[in-house]
């Protein structure tokens, strides 16, 4: 996947200026492609002198006039082309697994620091996670959104995003526990 398929399928769900894409980025795009805003503002270019997305300039009174840009029929095109191909498996490349990977060679107080700041913001992500899916289904139970939701692309991969913390938060914690307990053991003897 390119940063360009993610841009498109964050502009399906209307207009957006670059700054709103960001946020958008920030928000619910986030926990499966991480982008920079300088990343995103070249991308819409790009995209926009490719044909895929149209921008128009909205003019205002008390701010900068802004440009606002959607998906073209050349953009839904290349969507439901890369939607067709075949995905890549994914894989972890991470330094703390590495920094884990060498822990019962070399001191881990910082190890365990870093796998405990690691679990802290995964959970800051759950919360914002839990919140945005709650703000999506609405009034809707889960079960109920997933079967008649309008749009629930977001919501599924906001799923995905929440499993991925809960999921690292645990592993964290739980690496971070064994470590010390280790290094306890260790004084000990």
């Amino acid at each position: 996947m390119a940063l360009r398929h993610a841009v498109l399928a964050a502009l399906l769900d209307g207009e957006y200026s670059g700054y709103q894409l960001a946020k958008a980025f920030d928000v619910g795009v986030a926990n499966f492609w991480h982008a920079l805003p300088q990343q995103l503002y070249a991308e819409l270019a790009r995209l926009e002198k490719e044909g895929l997305v149209a921008g128009r300039q909205v003019v205002q009174e008390t701010r900068p006039n802004k440009r606002l840009f959607h998906v073209t029929d050349a953009g839904r095109a290349v969507l439901e082309e890369f939607a067709a191909a075949a995905s890549k498996p994914s894989s972890i490349r991470d330094d703390l697994l590495v920094k884990v990977q060498v822990a019962d060679r070399i001191g881990t107080a910082s190890v365990i620091e870093q796998l405990e700041e690691r679990a802290c913001v995964a959970e800051g992500k759950i919360e914002l996670l839990g919140k945005l899916l709650r703000h999506m289904r609405g009034d809707a139970d889960e079960e109920e959104f997933l079967r008649r939701g309008e749009r629930i692309g977001p919501y599924l991969t906001g799923l995905r995003g929440l499993a991925f913390e809960q999921g690292h938060r645990d592993w964290c914690l739980r690496i971070a526990a064994v470590l010390r307990e280790r290094r306890t053991a260790r004084a000990e003897r």
